[in-house]
């Protein structure tokens, strides 16, 4: 047996079953309730682990932290500026020379060469031993190339420290050529060595020859020619190496390279000349690497503190401890750390262009002495940081929209659940619908009519459609 019951435009279908033990209303709001129950608590769950998930990558980062981001910023920036400097006025720089000039010399003995701490003898001994014939200068060969002393070992392509240095060393070695890179035009010098023979029985063997020639020959170049009697021309910076590598991709594609191109490359070939090379772009490694020890110190330490300030003693852990202070993955060190190098290269930036307006020789601006002050490590750093900091922006909106979508959700579940429960109370009527055993026993039949009135009023039917006593049921069915 089966009856409907309408709402408005909504309609409810239930069964009704006859059985030996009686009558059961066929009903799945229960099982519904339960499932609607088992969904909520995933939702909670998931909407738990996007609140955490938010959280890592919003920073929390109070005044102080800011306050102390800055201010690491700035003292690195001073120490940038009086310590770092320019090639050839420059302490760190003198110190990053020495240090090089010894692992020059420890690079030697390695090699064979037994000759104490004498740079310059370690330095012609690696040249001897490690022969490649890419290495014009200018003075006796290679005429006509514009290559000088002063920047052969720039517009070489094999004395580029990367991987297209690495592929021209190898190619030059193989084929007994040279590649420079001259006034914005690819140039190959062929035969540039007749004595050089590239060692190796078979191609492998060639290719690793090929490989510790490289390596050995950058390393004698890397603190100077063995004749400098100065700082020397070491190897060029990889930052501003760059401009080799994309006028040879443009020559490579048949592209002539815009005016653009070529005004990089020759600045670039200025400033190396003036000293700005490998041993000089570790110098100004270091300001900022310091920089970021500071702040990722300044961050540790106050949690630290807060922590045993906060936390009993009984309830202490270094795994804890580590949870709570660690200052690498966290979005507040992070957000600390892009303060931190944003104020280092506004002080950074703020002293080379005034050095470059103060050094104008006549001009209104030297771009060159502003390049050379520039610390293009720090530029670099703090453009990671800023391309870290939009990243976790747009993570952070994907886990708000996610968010707000489950919440939504979450509403929906709520008002259904509640729905049920309405449901539950409006047809709970199992001490009602069994009337039909009450007619069975015409003793009670008085209390069968007060059962279907009720139910009738249950199921909300018009006041004036309610048959409430039996003359009017015989009225009814005539």
């Amino acid at each position: 047996m089966a009856n409907t019951s309408t709402c408005e435009n909504n309609i409810m279908v239930y069964g009704l079953t006859v059985n030996d033990e009686g009558y059961e209303f066929t009903s799945s709001i229960e099982s519904a309730m339960e499932d609607a129950e088992l969904e909520l608590e995933k939702i909670d769950k998931n909407i738990e682990e996007i609140e955490a998930s938010l959280k890592k990558l919003k920073p929390e980062c109070d005044k102080i932290d800011y306050i102390l981001a800055a201010s690491s910023g700035a003292l690195c920036g001073i120490i940038d500026i009086f310590l770092v400097g320019k090639p050839g006025e420059s302490p760190i720089g003198n110190l990053t020379d020495k240090c090089f000039s010894n692992r020059v010399c420890d690079f030697s003995k390695l090699c064979g060469w037994s000759g104490g701490k004498d740079s310059s003898s370690a330095i012609r001994f690696l040249e001897k031993k490690f022969q490649i014939p890419y290495d014009q200068n200018g003075i006796d060969d290679a005429k006509g190339l514009n290559v000088n002393p002063f920047n052969h070992h720039f517009k070489s392509l094999a004395h580029n420290p990367n991987l297209l240095g690495l592929f021209f060393s190898i190619l030059d070695q193989f084929s007994n050529t040279s590649h420079f890179v001259s006034d914005g035009n690819l140039i190959i010098v062929d035969n540039s060595n007749s004595e050089f023979r590239l060692q190796g029985n078979n191609i492998p063997g060639k290719l690793v020859c090929g490989f510790l020639n490289w390596l050995g020959h950058i390393m004698s170049d890397i603190s100077g020619a063995s004749g400098s009697k100065t700082r020397g021309m070491g190897i060029p910076s990889p930052i501003w190496s760059w401009t080799n590598d994309v006028i040879v991709l443009l020559r490579k594609l048949n592209i002539s390279p815009g005016d653009f191109v070529r005004s990089m490359n020759e600045a670039a070939v200025k400033i190396f000349e003036k000293g700005f090379d490998f041993r000089f772009q570790t110098a100004q490694v270091i300001p900022v690497f310091v920089n970021e020890m500071i702040v990722r110190i300044f961050y540790f330490v106050r949690r630290m503190l807060k922590y045993f300030s906060e936390t009993e003693e009984s309830k202490r852990s270094f795994n804890l401890m580590w949870e709570k202070c660690e200052p690498f993955t966290n979005a507040t060190v992070k957000r600390m750390l892009t303060v931190a190098h944003g104020t280092f290269c506004l002080v950074d930036i703020g002293d080379a262009a005034v050095r470059g307006f103060v050094s104008g020789d006549g001009a209104f601006f030297n771009p060159i002495e502003f390049c050379l002050r520039l610390n293009i490590v720090g530029i670099g750093r703090f453009a990671i940081s800023l391309y870290g900091e939009a990243k976790r922006a747009v993570q952070a909106h994907q886990k708000e929209k996610e968010l707000q979508f489950v919440k939504r959700e979450r509403v929906i579940i709520l008002n259904y659940i509640e729905g049920l429960k309405t449901l539950s109370v409006l047809y709970d009527d199992r001490d009602l619908v069994n009337f039909i055993d009450d007619f069975k026993n015409s003793d009670m039949y008085i209390q069968a009519f007060e059962k279907t009135v009720k139910l009738a009023e249950l199921r909300k039917v018009p006041d004036n459609e309610i048959l409430r006593v039996k003359s009017d049921i015989d009225s009814y069915f005539l």
